[in-house]
């Protein structure tokens, strides 16, 4: 009975995960480089894959004989609350980390949201699937009116439908990949608010410039969706400062040609998290996330992707000791800012190592 509640367990975990993460069971091939659309979906620069059953069975082997010290914390994840009067008080360009990938900024006076994933589950359903190890810094109805939302794809733990609407009556303009726009205008949103763009497209929002570049990744939230979307990483540049958001990616070379068109950069954002071996093609191991912040040719790498889902086979805290390991034998300066710390962009200064605290002796 006991294997039969495991077996049924397990189907769950896993369908959630593929809908969150259908990446993970792709079969990589070759693919042209100037490849855009192959029969109506999208395709890499440098690999196409296609859903493959071996990887499904792989990976619920792979669950089945999981044997993690801590999936989840067992303790309470820091979190510093955002307050309306906080982001008035404090001056200059600003920079928190709210979780996962959802990244709240102000530059040149205009507050910006990238990848808002709010719900307490990055899934389909808000009964099953990944949930969230700790509260927003802030919430919705306390965030002050937005210049634009930026979105990397429209996998679960990126585009949340839940917080899309309730985001929808205070945002000014959505930039998004092709495609994702038909989405979120049947969730709601006006198409007069929706800025498609494709990689290498760009657009001024006051006197900041948002750029859509390549990413190597994969898009759908259902077996019956795939790819038919784009997934982009983003650039923002103001006169005075340069952010790299990357969104969900394998590494390709692709990052080497943004560092050398856009670059240099004084914070690369860069996915480090939810990574196996049995999906790197299209999610980065801790040393391809160095590589590429060292390609991007930025001042500061800050680790995303990371301490709000359990999404993968390694401990919670694993991605963040991984990528200080590996920054401190580099010598690249990491970020690793509290959910809700402000980042000054102005003074950027090191941040504490807040999870070593938290990690089971």
């Amino acid at each position: 009975m006991i294997k039969v509640i495991l077996i049924v367990v397990s189907i769950i975990v896993i369908t959630a995960l593929f809908f969150v993460f259908t990446t993970n069971i792709a079969s990589v091939s070759q693919a042209l480089p100037d490849d855009r659309l192959k029969k109506g979906k999208f395709l890499n620069s440098e690999i196409e894959y296609k859903i493959s059953a071996g990887k499904i069975y792989k990976m619920m082997v792979a669950y089945f004989k999981d044997k993690r010290k801590e999936a989840v914390p067992s303790k309470v994840i820091p979190v510093e609350p955002v307050s309306q009067e906080q982001l008035v008080q404090l001056e200059g360009d600003l920079l928190y980390r709210l979780g996962h990938s959802t990244i709240f900024m102000r530059l040149e006076g205009e507050y910006l949201l990238i990848d808002p994933v709010f719900s307490d589950r990055a899934s389909p359903v808000q009964w099953a699937g990944p949930k969230r190890f700790h509260p927003s810094p802030i919430a919705i109805d306390k965030l002050p009116p937005i210049r634009a939302v930026m979105i990397s794809h429209d996998h679960y733990d990126h585009l949340d439908i839940s917080a899309i609407k309730q985001l929808n009556e205070k945002v000014e303009h959505f930039i998004v990949p092709l495609n994702v726009g038909k989405r979120i205008i049947d969730w709601g949103v006006s198409k007069s608010k929706i800025v498609e763009l494709d990689w290498s497209q760009e657009i001024n929002i006051g006197a900041i410039r948002l750029t859509a570049t390549p990413a190597q990744h994969f898009s759908g939230r259902s077996m019956l969706d795939s790819d038919k979307t784009l997934w982009a990483s983003w650039v923002i540049q103001t006169d005075k400062t340069r952010l790299f958001f990357s969104g969900d990616s394998g590494y390709f070379s692709g990052f080497k040609e943004i560092g050398e068109r856009y670059g240099p950069f004084d914070i690369a954002m860069v996915e480090t998290g939810a990574y196996n071996e049995l999906w790197s093609d299209i999610h980065m191991m801790p040393a391809e996330s160095l590589q590429a912040h060292i390609d991007l040719n930025a001042q500061w790498m800050m680790p995303i992707h990371n301490g709000t889902f359990d999404l993968a086979l390694h401990d919670w805290y694993t991605p963040f000791d991984e990528i200080s390991a590996l920054a401190d034998q580099a010598k690249v300066k990491l970020l690793t800012p509290q959910f809700g710390e402000a980042v000054t962009l102005d003074n950027i200064h090191q941040t504490q190592k807040w999870w070593k605290a938290l990690r089971p002796q």
